[in-house]
């Protein structure tokens, strides 16, 4: 089966560049009630992915909580090294079933590493269940 069905697009996606500040990361996430955003580099490759707890961790080694701290601060600045890694648009199901397991959505890139969109857990979860109701009738 090809997962493409199930990709939403980076244009209906939200994501944060490296080169935005903390701040910006921080408005972004609150406005749309996520946990984790994916990260892109200013020339589109995907860079990782930022969670709430990054932030925090974040804020809390510098003991500066000021919107000017926040500004001078980028989100290059607190990426997790191999957090939530891409997969290639050809990775198979079961791998894309597998990083699913242990992420919320699973960031797709071209072969040159370029971010297309994302996989959520719950698209996955709704496919294997249409899939199943199909095979059961």
């Amino acid at each position: 089966m090809n997962f493409l069905m199930l990709l939403k697009p980076k244009d209906t996606v939200q994501y944060l560049r490296e080169s935005n500040t903390l701040r910006q990361g921080i408005e972004k996430m609150r406005a749309h009630g996520y946990t984790a955003i994916p990260v892109i580099s200013d020339d589109g490759t995907y860079a990782g992915t930022v969670s709430e707890g990054d932030f925090l961790y974040f804020i809390l080694d510098q003991r500066d909580n000021s919107i000017k701290t926040k500004e001078q601060h980028h989100i290059r600045d607190i990426l997790r090294p191999n957090f939530n890694p891409a997969v290639r648009i050809n990775v198979s199901m079961d791998v894309l079933l597998e990083r699913a397991l242990n992420q919320n959505f699973v960031p797709v890139t071209d072969d040159y590493g370029v971010f297309i969109g994302i996989v959520t857990r719950q698209d996955i979860i709704r496919h294997f269940i249409r899939t199943s109701k199909d095979i059961s009738l």
